[in-house]
C-alpha cells in the first residue's frame, strides 16, 4: 500500500474536478432527532460545500448503493407467440466519499456472500467494480464497537482512505484508480512530520473507544444457551417491525415479488431487502410458518450475526456500528443482548 498526503483545498479541488463528470456520493444532514442533533445520510452531492466531514454516523449506512432497497431483476415482454426477457447490470462510474472504516469492512464482508460464493450476485457486481470508494477515519461515538470487531480499521475494500492530520489529509492509497485520481491533484509524498502527526491522531482514536463487546466465545454460546432464556426476555420487547435489518450494513436477507401488467403484456421480477424479524418471514405455502415468535426470530438474527457467518467465513458479520441499538424502537442493541447471553449484562 502507498501513501500520500494532500492539502484540504487540493482535496476540495479533487471532489470538485471528479463531480464534473461523475456521479459523487457523501454524507449530507437531512435532518435533526429530537435532541437536535444533526442526521446524516449517504446523497447525491450537486457541490462540495454539501460535503460534511465532520459527520458522526449515517442513520443508514451506504450499503444501499449496493443493495438497494428495490431493484428490478428483469423484465419481460410477454405475446401471443412467446416472450422476450431484458436484463440489465450497467452501472455508471460514481464515488462514494467519506466511509467509515467500519461500512468498508462491512462490503468486505457482503463481498464474501455476493461475489465470492458459488452463484454471485451480478447486480451486486457491478455496482461494486464501478464504484471507487473514499474512506475516511474518525473518532467514535460512544456506544461504536467496532474496535471489539476487528472493524475500526480498514486494510482493503477501497481506493484511497484519508486520515485527518490538520490542514492536510494523510492518504491511503490501495488501487490504481485511487493513486490515478490523487496525483491529478497535486497530492504530496509523506514527510517525518505527517507520519507524527498520523501516528498521534490514530492513537487518539484508538483510545476514544469506550464501548467493548467480548464476542470470543459467543459462537459456542449461541449453541449451548440455544434454549436460553435470554432470547425470550430480548424476544418479549421486540416489535418485529424490521428496523434493525434496514439501517443495518451487512444484513442482506431478500423477497422477490412479480408484477404482471393488467393487459398481460409486460412483467417485471423484482428483488426487496427483507428481515429475518419480520413475522412473515419464514412463512410458506399453506400459511405454516416455522419461525411464528418474535424471540425465535430475534435468536436467529443473532446466530446467524455470531455463528453461522462465524462458520461459513471464519468471522463476525456485524461490524460494530451499532446502527441496530439505535434505530430500534425498543432498546435493543447487540452489546446488551451479547452481555446477558455471557452473562455480564445487568438486569
Amino acid at each position: 500500500m502507498l501513501f500520500k498526503t494532500i492539502t484540504k483545498e487540493n482535496f476540495r479541488n479533487m471532489i470538485e474536478g471528479i463531480m464534473e463528470n461523475n456521479e459523487v456520493i457523501g454524507p449530507k444532514s437531512r435532518d435533526r432527532d429530537t435532541k437536535g442533533a444533526k442526521i446524516y445520510r449517504f446523497l447525491k452531492l450537486n457541490s462540495f460545500d454539501e460535503l460534511e466531514m465532520d459527520y458522526t454516523r449515517s442513520y443508514s449506512s451506504p450499503k444501499n448503493y449496493f443493495l438497494p432497497f428495490k431493484e428490478d431483476l428483469a423484465t419481460y415482454d410477454l405475446r401471443d407467440t412467446g416472450w422476450e426477457q431484458e436484463i440489465r447490470y450497467t452501472i455508471h462510474p460514481r464515488i462514494i466519499v467519506g466511509m467509515r472504516a467500519c461500512d468498508i469492512n462491512a462490503l468486505l464482508k457482503l463481498d464474501q456472500v455476493m461475489l465470492k460464493s458459488q452463484y454471485p450476485n451480478p447486480y451486486y457486481s457491478a455496482r461494486r467494480r464501478n464504484t471507487v470508494i473514499i474512506g475516511l477515519d474518525h473518532e467514535p461515538l460512544e456506544d461504536c464497537f467496532c474496535r471489539s470487531m476487528n472493524t475500526d480499521t480498514a486494510f482493503h475494500g477501497f481506493d484511497l482512505f484519508m486520515t485527518d492530520i490538520g490542514e492536510k489529509y494523510f492518504v491511503a492509497i490501495n488501487s490504481d484508480t485511487g493513486y490515478m485520481i490523487l496525483n491529478r491533484f497535486d497530492s504530496c509524498e509523506v514527510g517525518e512530520e505527517d507520519q507524527l502527526l498520523y501516528k498521534e491522531v490514530r492513537g487518539r482514536i484508538e483510545s476514544k473507544f469506550k464501548t467493548q463487546v467480548d464476542i470470543t466465545i459467543v459462537p459456542e454460546l449461541m449453541d449451548l444457551e440455544f434454549e436460553s432464556d435470554v432470547w425470550k426476555r430480548w424476544g418479549d420487547k421486540c416489535l418485529s417491525c424490521g428496523s434493525c435489518a434496514m439501517v443495518c450494513p451487512t444484513c442482506y436477507c431478500y423477497g422477490i415479488e412479480e408484477d404482471i401488467d393488467l393487459n398481460f403484456d409486460k412483467a417485471t421480477k423484482r428483488r426487496f431487502l427483507y428481515s429475518c424479524n419480520l413475522l412473515d418471514f419464514a412463512t410458506v405455502a399453506g400459511g405454516h410458518n416455522f419461525r411464528p415468535e418474535a424471540h425465535i426470530r430475534l435468536k436467529y438474527r443473532y446466530y446467524h450475526q455470531f455463528r453461522g457467518f462465524v462458520e461459513a467465513f471464519n468471522q463476525s458479520l456485524c461490524v460494530g456500528c451499532n446502527r441496530c441499538g439505535k434505530a430500534c424502537l425498543a432498546g435493543i442493541s447487540p452489546k446488551a443482548v451479547i452481555d446477558d447471553l455471557i452473562g455480564t449484562e445487568k438486569r
